[in-house]
């Protein structure tokens, strides 16, 4: 009974040592992510009045955000794929590998931008969210806010990509941090920038017919594209990541339910974003390592396949102890320095590491099982094991967050 865990053990040391610079780049990735997802829980605290006055906006947000991580943290394990295979270069040519995964990334994130402003209205609609902002105001709000975010998210997967390849780091484990970290820092502002247009009489249905006109026109031209890559990524990723939006709209739905609780105590709605950013991270990390080892043919899809990764999953644990009470931690500084009112601090640490290791287990399994579920039907699973992940860790830690308030008496 003891071999196993001994033989994972010595195989994770074995792991540690064979890439200490990709791991050491890998974690220092994940601390950016938390410091940059508590700025934006800083942003989302100071903009919660905002929030009740555009009611039905919040259903959008985490679906907005996690949108931005889907689609470049799939483009950035494609690009992983690549490198361990030897056949990435960095080009701007539309006819190369890279410059195809580039395009189809920009056109995704247009298409779906549209799509989830939609999709949200319909939620709001199907759940009774009282006097809801109209669907123009939505597609303004997902459209105009996502613009800056998708190509500083390009510029972000290019630059890892390219010192991945001259440092020889392991990008499956460095792109995903970085990516999210990304959506969450520059997407938050963006949106409630663009939120800023719909008080403007007159000019939200101006501003929305024509970001859908353009939204549609990237979904035709990425539908019916005579690039292989560009058509087969589009095809494959729209129906998966319209529904990982669905799935991280209901996050926001839960979120919607627990408001009051966390606008009580600010410093829970400050750890809120990086909680749930850290959650994907770790999981799509797992992901993007499953996905690289199944296309090489290091892993076969079968029966106790997930001995053979047994290891993976151990170094996500690993990182996800140190990175959740860490989290913990500087929520409890900042909230010291800024006079944000805070639960006690071992209450605090004890609750974030609780959730954040319940919703990583969960979000590993979903990412587990949509890896090998994808490649065992011939899809890619590069193209689905991303946007799995993020949005199933935006609901399973929402819920597990929510879930830990209640339990550690917060509410």
């Amino acid at each position: 009974m003891l071999r196993f865990p001994r033989r994972v053990a010595a195989r994770l040391v074995a792991l540690l040592r064979a890439d200490p610079a990709g791991l050491r780049a890998g974690f220092l990735a994940l601390v950016i992510s938390t410091l940059t997802g508590l700025v934006a829980g800083l942003v989302l605290g100071s903009i919660a009045d905002r929030l009740a006055e555009l009611p039905g906006l919040i259903i959008l947000i985490p679906a907005a955000v996690g949108m931005r991580g889907n689609v470049f943290g799939a483009l950035g394990s494609r690009f992983g794929t690549a490198l361990h295979a030897g056949t990435f270069r960095l080009s701007r040519r539309i006819d190369t590998l890279c410059g195809q995964n580039i395009a189809v990334a920009v056109l995704l994130s247009m298409s779906l931008s549209l799509l989830l402003a939609l999709v949200a209205k319909g939620f709001a609609v199907t759940f009774g969210i009282h006097n809801a902002i109209s669907v123009a105001d939505y597609v303004v709000v997902a459209v105009l806010g996502g613009l800056v975010p998708t190509f500083v998210a390009i510029g972000i997967t290019l630059v890892v990509a390219s010192l991945s390849t001259r440092r020889e780091w392991d990008l499956d484990n460095v792109h995903v941090p970085i990516v999210t970290a990304t959506g969450d820092m520059v997407t938050l502002p963006s949106l409630f920038l663009a939120a800023e247009l719909v008080a403007v009489d007159g000019v939200t249905p101006v501003v929305a017919t024509l970001c859908a006109a353009v939204s549609l026109a990237c979904l035709v031209v990425g539908w019916r594209s005579r690039h292989e890559i560009i058509r087969r990524v589009m095809r494959e990723s729209i129906g998966v990541a319209v529904l990982a939006g669905c799935v991280s709209m209901l996050a926001g739905l839960t979120i919607d339910g627990r408001l009051d609780t966390l606008v009580a105590l600010p410093a829970l709605l400050v750890a809120l974003p990086a909680m749930l950013s850290l959650c994907g991270s770790l999981a799509g990390i797992l992901s993007s390592r499953l996905t690289t080892k199944l296309h090489l043919g290091l892993v076969e899809v079968g029966r106790g396949s997930w001995r053979r990764i047994a290891e993976d999953i151990a170094l996500t644990y690993v990182f996800a102890v140190a990175l959740f009470v860490m989290l913990a931690v500087f929520t409890e500084v900042f909230a010291a320095v800024l006079s944000i009112e805070a639960p006690a601090t071992f209450a605090l640490i004890g609750a974030i590491l609780l959730a954040g290791l319940l919703a990583t287990t969960l979000a590993n399994v979903v990412g587990y099982l949509g890896a090998f579920v994808t490649y065992r039907y011939g899809w890619d699973p590069d193209n689905f094991g991303i946007p799995l992940v993020t949005s199933t860790s935006d609901l399973v830690g929402a819920a597990s967050f929510m879930l830990v308030i209640a339990v550690f008496g917060f509410a």
